[in-house]
């Protein structure tokens, strides 16, 4: 995935999670607001969350892999293997003056 400068970059979690909520939902054939309702959010939001745009809680996420008849494990994995898939793009820097480390701890 390239930014702006057009370097690659790692892709964010959200939009990788998104893809792979898209992905389960139209592999069961189901639209935007039957998965919505089976998981008590609005469309909207599901639209968000799957096009990146909002970075759900765990308990969203929860809640939109439950109605999905899947599991947190199975959804996880999924992201996780794309981020195998896309492999290390480029060494962390620091972030204004902080290494990242410094961020995590």
């Amino acid at each position: 995935m390239a930014d702006d400068t057009g370097t690659d970059t790692e892709p964010l979690w959200r939009d990788l999670l998104g893809r792979e909520l898209r992905r389960a939902r139209r592999e069961r054939g189901w639209t935007l607001t039957e998965t919505a309702e089976r998981a008590g959010i609005s469309p909207q939001y599901l639209s968000e969350i799957e096009r990146g745009l909002k970075e759900p809680s765990s308990e969203m996420i929860a809640a939109v892999t439950g109605a999905l008849g899947s599991s947190l494990l199975e959804i996880t994995s999924a992201v996780v293997g794309e981020l195998y898939d896309v492999g290390p793009v480029r060494p962390l820097r620091p972030v204004g003056g902080a290494s990242a480390l410094a961020l995590v701890a």
